[in-house]
Order: structure tokens, then C-alpha cells, then sequence
């Protein structure tokens, strides 16, 4: 079997899939056969922040109970490989042991989390499509199984886009259930160790309407999910001057509704970082336009021209202030209705811009 067709063989599976996690099980369950590895972390991203947001797949690293840790380190400490490094790389995936020289402790992942694990390499790639992080998944082979090799590496990269592709199709918009998880801003508070101490109502009816998946114990008495506790280490990271990224996701709610995410550093004694308090809340139309209109894949210009038509001007207006002509302009809305399935100026703004 040539390598193009066990790419197309694990494209068809994800393209089968229901949902986003299934999605990651048929791509991971297929692309076992082809790249052995012991245990994975399939994880989608926020497409702006490159954060990780549900869902989460973790196979075979127990409950997934070490995930604080690998995030804590992935963002707070100098590390190979960065995810965020990656993002932005010509080639979006990388092994350890093949960065390092084949020496992983170069690694604080590694010398704090993987080595104490039996972990022996990981192969680490972020799917990417229209620039942008949808997704990342880590592959990890145990002590004495072999270090991931360049077809290994060739093969996930050829897979990045394609899936990438259909995890942003995934968060087309579609009707919520009307029930669930309140309407009030919810609020966390983490202590300087990122410990979380103080929690609100609203916030605990936000996370009950989250969907499963890996999280981390803590002292208020509920456990918090990965995907939150990633978003206030980011907070972390750029009081401390390691990220100038925003630390805030998307997420989908299991009743369909979009959540947002975000966390900001407070200022301690002397102005050292202080608490992290971290606001979960419906998404504004503003916090989806953009990932709503990736999902659609409209290009940059695309967005551009609808955003200016939601703003109510005529296409001679858009065109004067874009500095196209008219006919450019009547092109991109053709382009967008079709790749949206819609046929009018309201549809658009309904579909993009609307609550």
C-alpha cells in the first residue's frame, strides 16, 4: 500500500465520523496500523489561540489524570516542540527524540512527565487548515519500542490539513437545545499555584453543562476540566512574559450552545503576577463570527466583505472601502453563499453575526 493510499484510507474514515470525537477515534484507530504507538492525546484547539478545547481524546495514559501536568509544562516551562512553535511551522509535526538529537531530557516534558512514565518519544502535530490550528495530537511510544522515523513524520503531516479540515466543519453552526447551563457570567478564581479556590453558581452550572472528558481534581469539591485549567495556565504564561497569546477558547456545551472561555492574570504585591481569575460565559456573536465563518472556510477577504455587510453597506460602499470594484465584490458574496448554503445578505447575518 503506497503511503497516498493509507492517507486516503484514514481521510475516509474521519470524513465518516458523527462528531469531532469520533472523528479523532477513527483517525487514531487507523493511523495505529500504519505509525504503532502505545498511548495518544487527541485534542481540538481553539483556531485563534491554538488552546485546547473539547473535545479531548486520551487513549491508553489511564484516566487521564496526568493532563494537568503535561499542560503545565507545555505552557509554564522551556520546552522542545512547543505546540505553539509548531502552529507555526512549515512542516506542522516533530518527534522528540528526533529534535533533541535523541536526547529527550533536553525537554522539561520529558525530564518532569514523560521519562517517569516509560515514555520513550512522542511524535507531536498540530492540524492545520487556512493557517490555522484546529486540532493537535500526541503520539507516544513507550520504552524499547523504536523513535518515531521521518515517514512517520511525512505521513501525519499529509494528514494535518484534511484533518483539520473536518474539524472546522464541525463547528458549523446548528440550533441548541433550549435547556442548561444558565446565562450569567460564571467566575473562577486560582491562587498564585494555580490552585483553584473561590467559584460561583453560575460557573458551576457552566461546567455541569460541559461535556466529559479529562479533568483535574480540586478543592472546591468538583473536578475542573483540562480545557479550563489550559486556559488559566496560558493567563500564567503571559503574566510571566513565556506567551503574548490571549488566553481564551470556544467550546460547545453538550446542549449545542457556544461557551467562551477566557482568564486574566491579576497583579500581585510588588507587581508580581497575582490570582488568575477566569470568566466562563455564553458566546457573544462577536466571540463566533470568525470561527463560524472558518468553519464555512471563507477566506480572509471573504470575512472581510460579510462583516461590512453586516454593518449594513451596499456593495458600491463596500466596494469604495476595500478598493475593489463592484464586481469583485459581488464575486466574494457568491463565493460565500455558496460555501455557506444560504442566498441572501440576511442569511449571512443571521448565520454569522446573529445571537
Amino acid at each position: 500500500m503506497t503511503r497516498s493510499q493509507r492517507h486516503a484510507g484514514i481521510v475516509a474514515a474521519a470524513e465518516r465520523a458523527a462528531d469531532a470525537l469520533d472523528c479523532f477515534g477513527r483517525a487514531s484507530a487507523r493511523l495505529r496500523r500504519l505509525v504503532p504507538f502505545d498511548a495518544a492525546v487527541w485534542s481540538a484547539t481553539d483556531p485563534e489561540t491554538g488552546l485546547v478545547t473539547a473535545p479531548m481524546l486520551v487513549e491508553n495514559l489511564g484516566d487521564g489524570e496526568g493532563c494537568g501536568a503535561y499542560w503545565e509544562s507545555e505552557l509554564l516551562e522551556e520546552n522542545v516542540l512547543p505546540f505553539r512553535d509548531l502552529a507555526r511551522a512549515d512542516v506542522p509535526v516533530a518527534g522528540l527524540r528526533a529534535a533533541t538529537g535523541d536526547l529527550p531530557a533536553r525537554s522539561a516534558r520529558f525530564r518532569s512527565l514523560l521519562g517517569g512514565m516509560g515514555v520513550d518519544d512522542e511524535l507531536r502535530a498540530v492540524l492545520r487548515a487556512g493557517g490555522r490550528p484546529w486540532g493537535s495530537v500526541s503520539l507516544f511510544r513507550m520504552r524499547g519500542a523504536p523513535a518515531f522515523g521521518q515517514e512517520d513524520v511525512a505521513l501525519l503531516a499529509e494528514l494535518s490539513g484534511p484533518l483539520a479540515d473536518r474539524l472546522r466543519r464541525f463547528a458549523t453552526p446548528h440550533a441548541p437545545d433550549s435547556g442548561g447551563g444558565g446565562s450569567a457570567p460564571g467566575l473562577l478564581l486560582f491562587d498564585e499555584n494555580g490552585e483553584a479556590t473561590s467559584i460561583n453558581e453560575e460557573a458551576r452550572a457552566h461546567l455541569a453543562s460541559l461535556p466529559d472528558g479529562p479533568s483535574t481534581p480540586s478543592a472546591l469539591g468538583l473536578s475542573l476540566p483540562i480545557w479550563l485549567i489550559g486556559t488559566a495556565l496560558q493567563a500564567r504564561a503571559v503574566a510571566q512574559g513565556r506567551d503574548r497569546g490571549n488566553a481564551r477558547i470556544r467550546l460547545r456545551a453538550r446542549n449545542g450552545r457556544w461557551l467562551t472561555c477566557r482568564a486574566s492574570c491579576l497583579s500581585g504585591s510588588g507587581g508580581r503576577p497575582g490570582p488568575v481569575v477566569l470568566v466562563i460565559e455564553p458566546a457573544a456573536p462577536a466571540d463566533l463570527a470568525l470561527i463560524v465563518a472558518q468553519s464555512y472556510g471563507l477566506t480572509a477577504r471573504e470575512f472581510e466583505i460579510a462583516r461590512l455587510v453586516a454593518q449594513g453597506l451596499a456593495t458600491a460602499e463596500i466596494s469604495e472601502t476595500l478598493f475593489i470594484s463592484p464586481h469583485t465584490v459581488r464575486g466574494h458574496l457568491k463565493a460565500v453563499f455558496g460555501k455557506a448554503g444560504i442566498s441572501s445578505r440576511g442569511e449571512l447575518v443571521a448565520l454569522l453575526f446573529a445571537g
